[in-house]
């Protein structure tokens, strides 16, 4: 098997233990840790429980995917925050949850674009709309924001803001790093990287190109995420050519009777729930970090609509080498289980059900959570912390 380990490394190594170069045990002894110290740590839970990760900003706050809804996370004590990543046609990494801007812009209003309104498949699926990677970054900085759930979060911000470029948001993150004094993550997600390559363009490489460019993102720990798996493989590569040991692949699971969509393009299928069993667990170590499920792979619902006992993925994960993290918490009525619902509509936020399930998640053992709402979830785990330890120990 050819060597993966630096000829520098190996050299320094093998003079150091006087043992000739092509020595098998050297080889061995020299393969160097693949994170740096300390992001191993990041991406783990901590004595305080699941690190807690903005879920495209305080998104239940704020239009989701603004510098605005990333500072209020910041500032509600997030750890890392998550941008999904795009692409414009000049190559530019921008902040959506998809590449169809409809649904969470004002580009049907603005009739310089109304030709622009087009039918593409997109992952498998026909969607029709505007498309980031047929505007320029100038033309795309144009648009406002519009709220993604306007039925449950109102709209009041809308036309408020506009799209951030992923340089912007490091930018942020670093200011606000600074002037807290300590370390805040991001965890980018790559979205539907086949379709954007087959459009000519290569977002894993510009996310690499900027992370190794700006000294933040050299440091701080930083993950990415994508529920594809030919871009993760191709970037534990690109990661590691760049020396980029601070930089964490999450293998993201979708629906577990679905398959990635770059697999089904090879013509193979393999389930996501298939990637859940050891084997598929073992084989996903090879190249990530972490695993990150939706949470009812963690912690199903009984017949009752109330949280079931967690399903055994957290100890098999980290049996394999997998951090877990979880996606997502969400405050309001219609996301909760429905045994941990307030009274009321489906818009209604009801804190003492998400503070419930996140204790839940929690207490299954899980690394990290995604949240809508991260001040929530952070008040949730200190009560539920600080009520754990005012249990009288019955053994003493």
């Amino acid at each position: 098997m050819p060597s993966v380990v630096p000829l520098r490394f190996r050299q320094l190594l093998c003079a150091c233990l006087m043992v000739p170069l092509a020595s098998a045990s050297c080889l061995v002894l020299a393969s160097p840790p693949r994170l740096a110290p300390g992001v191993h740590e990041a991406v783990r839970a901590s004595p305080r429980g699941p690190a807690l990760i903005a879920h495209r900003g305080a998104s239940a706050l704020l239009p989701e995917h603004t510098l605005e809804a990333y500072a209020r996370a910041i500032a509600d004590g997030a750890d890392f925050i998550e941008p999904d990543l795009v692409m414009t046609r000049d190559g530019v990494l921008v902040a959506r949850h998809e590449n169809e801007l409809g649904s969470t812009t004002d580009v049907a209003s603005r009739p310089e674009f109304a030709q622009r309104r087009t039918r593409r498949l997109v992952d498998g699926l026909q969607v029709e709309g505007w498309f980031v990677e047929d505007f320029g970054i100038d033309e795309l900085l144009e648009l406002r924001v519009r709220e993604r759930l306007p039925e449950l979060r109102g709209t009041q911000h809308d036309g408020r803001y506009r799209i951030p470029m992923f340089d912007e948001i490091v930018a942020l993150v670093a200011d606000a790093a600074r002037r807290e004094g300590r370390n805040i993550g991001l965890v980018p997600e790559i979205k539907s990287s086949s379709h954007l390559h087959a459009r000519g363009l290569d977002p894993e490489q510009a996310l690499v190109t900027s992370l190794r460019l700006n000294p933040y993102t050299r440091a701080a720990p930083v993950g990415v995420q994508s529920f594809e798996v030919a871009n993760l493989r191709r970037l534990r590569d690109l990661l590691d050519a760049a020396g980029l040991r601070n930089v964490f692949l999450v293998q993201l699971i979708g629906a577990l009777d679905t398959s990635p969509w770059d697999v089904l393009l090879e013509g193979r299928v393999q389930t996501y729930r298939q990637m859940l069993d050891p084997q598929g667990l073992q084989a996903m170590a090879g190249y990530a970090d972490v695993v990150a499920p939706p949470l009812r792979a963690v912690l199903p619902l009984d017949a009752r609509g109330a949280l079931a006992a967690p399903t055994p993925l957290v100890a098999s994960a980290h049996a394999a080498g997998l951090a877990v993290h979880v996606w997502t918490l969400r405050p309001e009525n219609r996301f909760l289980p429905p045994a941990l619902r307030c009274p009321g509509s489906e818009a209604l936020r009801c804190e003492a059900g998400a503070a419930v399930e996140a204790a839940a998640l929690a207490a299954a053992g899980v690394d990290a959570v995604f949240a809508d709402d991260p001040g929530l979830v952070r008040r949730s785990l200190q009560a539920s912390a600080s009520a754990v330890r005012a249990v009288p120990d019955k053994g003493s």
